[in-house]
């Protein structure tokens, strides 16, 4: 990409607006290079590796990516030999622990929910160099001071120079103390001068003390004196000083050495935090702005859905939709000034270079981009003083260079197609500009003011005329994009808004051609269609979600109609029993008590008169008639096919056998409704004549849609279940044997707790962990009955 360009469609503010997001040194410097690639599958690569941060963010929240250091110099000068100071050393171990934290942190995530293969690969190139870490913090603290315990000399050395300096100040104490010292001392206060431990004292008694002066007050009053009692204590502390800094110097070089030696797997740590540090703050970029993942090709085809420019305040910004690449190639923009027309060139022209350096572009999930070898822009006011071009000169000067390299993998955006010339020679210009780059194969957006290329979309195949809108009402425009509709001069209305007298506007109506008028007029139509149709769809939509909705609860309420239904029949099925059971207890007792009482008082009752009595109590019971067992045998007795007219007695519904889905189990077509029905539960009723020679045809509908996976991983635990229960239902009723839900390992909660909602499920057949090639226990397998 020319560097002209990225600069003439504010890429170059996009990369100042990503550097706030990069967390050290290292990833901005990867930011300040980035450019779009024109390289299909590394386009792909980068935009899949920010997908994959902005999961990690979604999970996580934020990402441990402080402490890191751009500690290349360090090493380098460790490996010629030098000595890196403390703090450096102190970077260096920083750096390391970042590195440790950001690996464990990226396996975690891989383990527990998440597919993040390219995060992954990247943290398996980290060493943790913990022995180095740990050696370094064992030596230096965080403030970059070489601590005692560093080696047991230097600790040694340490405690005798604690030792030594208590001795000088408690011999200096008791000198300061004294009595003479008042009037001999300018402050009573010990300090230090060179190192070396002195007094103030005045400059009448400064042969009192002896010793050595070290400095003396601006006023010359005072000295500083260190006192001839303590040379002595003064010369040892200095050399245990000299000991103690030699020693760490010792320290220092040997830790250098160990960097030297890691050299290789330190610029890997370097290597890969930052362009974990880039990936990261592309994430953050994308979801600061509320931008979503595009889907990419190589085919030239454009789909943005409520793009928006993603330099303007979102508060502010106008979204549009900009289609191209399908069924045309160029699109021609009419419209006043200040209308957005620019600002629909440059949203379209930043949007593709965004995608194409791997970034998430401002637009409504689903939008579409191409990857196109080069884009060539001509926008704005580019006179050059210097070379004494006029507007238009520049301008001519930029599309020649356009012309000259331009081929059918191109986006060329131009921004008032020749302007700034003869009305009629730019209108000229324009066209043949536009017919070269069309017939070249590239894809075109160019505005204009040229009445005459309003007609062009309509002239020539490929080619969509569009406008931006102007708000008559207002006298302001929209800047929304109108695709189809070219724009028309709002002059008259304009000016009779803001009071012209009407018969001076009807005289410069008469001055205008009856064929403008014309077009005008149908331009008008044009957009109060365009409108229309915008609001109807709107409406059309809001029926359609309707529908759905009443579609899918009807579905529910008759499912629960029909299980509640089977269950109160279950029920007084079983209450029936239960009374013809006690009655038939009590005529026993009857018959029992009948007999005894003939056999006691030789009563006149004949055993044929208890027998009948018996078998007329049987046949008062009620008889129970179970339709299910009937209707099974008599389905054995017809031989079912594909298109046979059954009656379902489950449902007592008439329905269509679509296909046999097991043994004894069919697929049914009752309504809009498809259900497996077991054969014992259906009722032969005939087969169409139709049928036997012409397939059924079955509609299908939305259910068609339904993914034979669930993916959860990434979810909240209640979001979760909630998807599980719509997903199996909407499975049912398209009919799947078995589907799969993909949960992850994890901590293993939510696979537990989306496998005993599955136990609990009546339609639930089996459930079982995948196999090693379906995903093994990150995965549950579902079977239907």
């Amino acid at each position: 990409m020319q560097d002209r360009v990225l600069k003439v469609l504010e890429f170059t503010k996009v990369r100042e607006q990503l550097f706030e997001f990069a967390a050290s040194s290292l990833g901005k410097d990867k930011i300040k290079n980035l450019v779009p690639s024109s390289d299909f599958e590394e386009v792909m690569k980068l935009q899949s590796e920010t997908d994959e941060a902005s999961t990690v963010i979604r999970i996580k929240g934020n990402v441990p990516l402080s402490g890191i250091h751009d500690i290349r110099p360090h090493v380098k000068r460790s490996v010629i030999g030098g000595v890196l100071s403390p703090l450096e050393l102190v970077q260096t171990a920083s750096t390391i622990r970042a590195s440790r934290q950001m690996k464990r942190f990226i396996e975690e995530i891989a383990e527990e929910r998440a597919e993040i293969p390219i995060l992954l690969e990247q943290v398996e190139q980290i060493i943790p160099l913990t022995n180095l870490e740990q050696t370094i913090r064992q030596a230096i603290d965080e403030n970059g001071e070489v601590l005692d315990g560093a080696s047991e000399l230097l600790k040694s050395l340490r405690h005798q120079l604690r030792s030594s300096e208590a001795r000088v100040r408690e011999k200096l104490e008791s000198m300061i103390r004294s009595s003479s010292a008042q009037k001999m001392l300018s402050d009573a206060i010990i300090t230090i001068r060179n190192d070396r431990f002195v007094i103030p004292v005045k400059q009448e008694y400064r042969g009192h003390y002896g010793g050595i002066i070290h400095d003396q007050s601006a006023s010359g009053q005072t000295l500083f004196i260190e006192p001839q009692a303590i040379v002595q204590l003064n010369n040892q502390l200095q050399d245990i000083r000299v000991k103690e800094q030699m020693e760490i110097e010792r320290i220092l070089t040997e830790l250098s050495a160990k960097v030297a030696e890691q050299e290789s797997e330190l610029h890997v740590i370097v290597k890969v935090l930052a362009n974990l540090d880039f990936i990261f703050a592309k994430a953050r970029y994308g979801k600061q702005m509320k931008a979503t993942m595009p889907k990419m090709n190589n085919e030239g085809r454009i789909t943005l859905y409520k793009a928006r420019h993603p330099l303007i305040p979102i508060n502010e910004v106008v979204a549009n939709d900009i289609i191209l690449g399908n069924d045309f190639t160029t699109i021609v923009i009419t419209g006043p000034n200040t209308g957005g027309k620019t600002v629909t060139l440059k949203t379209l022209g930043l949007c593709s270079l965004m995608a194409q350096a791997g970034l998430r572009i401002p637009a409504q999930e689903g939008s579409e981009l191409a990857v196109f070898e080069a884009v060539y822009a001509d926008i704005g006011d580019e006179q050059s003083i210097e070379q004494s071009l006029s507007t238009f000169s520049s301008h001519m000067v930029n599309i020649v260079e356009i012309l000259r390299r331009v081929d059918f993998n191109s986006l060329v955006l131009f921004d008032e197609l020749g302007a700034g010339t003869d009305p009629q020679e730019g209108a000229a210009l324009a066209i043949s500009i536009l017919d070269e780059v069309h017939q070249r194969g590239a894809r075109v957006v160019a505005t204009t003011h040229y009445p005459e290329l309003k007609a062009y979309g309509y002239n020539r195949e490929g080619v969509l005329n569009a406008s931006v809108e102007f708000d008559v009402e207002t006298l302001s425009p929209t800047y929304k994009l109108l695709l189809g509709v070219p724009g028309r001069s709002n002059a008259f209305e304009i000016s009779k808004r803001l009071g012209l007298n009407e018969r001076v506007i009807q005289s410069a109506r008469s001055h205008v051609s009856e064929d403008t008028n014309q077009i005008d007029k149908m331009i008008a139509s044009l957009e109060e269609s365009k409108r229309q149709a915008e609001m109807e769809m709107l409406e059309a939509r809001d029926y359609l979600k309707q529908a759905e909705k009443l579609h899918q609860d009807m579905q529910k309420q008759m499912i629960e109609f029909y299980e509640k239904k089977d269950s109160m029949l279950e029920k007084a099925a079983e209450e029936a029993e239960t009374i013809v059971d006690d009655a038939k207890k009590e005529a026993e007792q009857v018959i029992r008590d009948l007999r005894k009482m003939r056999t006691e008082k030789h009563a006149e009752i004949k055993e044929h008169e208890l027998i009948d009595a018996k078998r007329r109590l049987e046949t008062a019971a009620p008889e129970i008639k179970k339709t299910q067992i009937l209707a099974a045998k008599k389905a054995k007795k017809h031989m079912f096919r594909p298109g046979d007219e059954v009656k379902v007695l489950t449902f007592d519904q008439k329905g269509t056998l679509v296909d046999k889905v097991s043994e004894n189990e069919w697929q049914v077509q009752i309504g809009i409704l498809k259900m497996k029905v077991k054969e014992k539960d259906m009722e032969y009723i005939s087969t169409p004549k139709q049928l036997d020679t012409k397939p059924l045809a079955i509609v299908k509908g939305r259910d068609a849609d339904v993914k034979l996976e669930l993916d959860l991983r990434g979810e909240r635990y209640e979001d979760a279940l909630i998807k599980v229960e719509k997903y199996i239902d909407d499975a049912l009723l398209a009919n799947y044997p078995r589907v799969s839900i993909i949960h992850g390992k994890g901590t293993g909660a939510l696979r537990q707790g989306v496998q005993e909602y599955l136990r609990n499920h009546r339609q639930v057949k089996n459930i079982r962990f995948g196999d090693a090639g379906e995903g093994g226990t990150g995965v549950t397998v579902v079977e239907f009955k």
